[in-house]
């Protein structure tokens, strides 16, 4: 675990953008709300439907990245895809698709491409932990330049990451753990039944012998409209569910997690996360303040 010192670094703040009017307009609108970085789906969330992306388009989205020193960026998988699934053809749906963004993203490099681990749809964990092992040994590849990140799950059903071990175990089998990170969502972890809320401390730690927290990358920042262990994943706006508002102020001051990109998947429209985005950066001026 890393050593609590008094935070000076950038506080890398931002939320889910829709790329409907393009990626210049998404860099643009993620300025206006005051983010520095951002999440986005690589695709339709829904049917895995690409959208085309103009040349002139990337182009101006890149300056615009470049020129505002944002952080590392997230690139979030479609909700669709099940590379643990029982049909061979969905297994199949989800490597093309991984296949092709990560392809694309070699145009935007040094950034996270983020999915859900998946359901094991009856098969067993260790069925559905292998075919998502064998999908990463497909897609990934010593020369890219994206990190994959395995998001931490709620546990519903028959969902895979509802627990730090079964992580563990799909990147204990990848055949390139380097290219292989965690995003925390924190309404999913608590949902799952980790008690970040109270034992934040104790939460990482065990994070930290599992999984490694060098292998922390990303944070989903989320509060939960149910309680601990709930297993349901319904997110909340921050400070309005059953996290509370304390919880927030603690983890983006946290030693193992302040220096990683925070995304806000809160149920909210633009002014909405401009919102939360003021407030998240008012609590961290004011917990630097009260150290200086």
């Amino acid at each position: 675990m890393k050593s609590i010192s008094p935070s000076s670094s950038p506080f890398y703040i931002g939320c889910h953008l829709s790329y409907a009017k393009g990626f210049a307009a998404m860099a643009k609108n993620a300025l206006d709300i005051g983010a520095n970085t951002f999440q986005f789906f690589s695709r339709n969330p829904r049917s895995g439907k690409a959208k085309k992306v103009l040349p002139e388009d990337l182009l101006e989205f890149q300056k615009i990245i470049s020129g505002h020193s944002f952080g590392t960026l997230l690139i979030h998988a479609p909700y669709i895809l099940n590379p643990c699934s029982a049909k061979p053809s969905i297994r199949e749906f989800a490597l093309q698709i991984m296949q092709e963004d990560l392809a694309f993203l070699e145009k935007i490099p040094g950034n996270y491409y983020n999915f859900h681990p998946g359901c094991h749809v009856g098969q067993g964990m260790d069925t559905g932990i292998q075919f998502i092992v064998d999908t990463l040994n497909t897609v990934l590849n010593s020369n890219q330049h994206t990190m994959v990140l395995l998001e931490t799950m709620a546990g519903k059903g028959s969902e895979i990451g509802g627990h730090f071990e079964e992580l563990r175990q799909i990147i204990d089998k990848v055949h390139l753990p380097e290219k292989i990170g965690i995003c925390l969502d924190t309404c999913h972890t608590y949902d799952s039944g980790y008690p970040i809320h109270k034992k934040l401390d104790d939460v990482l730690e065990n994070f930290d012998q599992i999984l490694g927290i060098d292998n922390l990358k990303a944070i989903h920042l989320n509060d939960s409209k149910n309680l601990c262990a709930s297993h349901k994943d319904r997110h909340e706006c921050i400070g309005k569910g059953t996290l509370g508002a304390p919880f927030f102020k603690e983890i983006i001051h946290h030693p193992d997690c302040k220096d990683l990109p925070f995304i806000l998947e809160t149920p909210n429209d633009l002014s909405g996360y401009a919102e939360e985005i003021r407030m998240l950066r008012a609590l961290r001026e004011t917990n630097k303040n009260e150290k200086s």
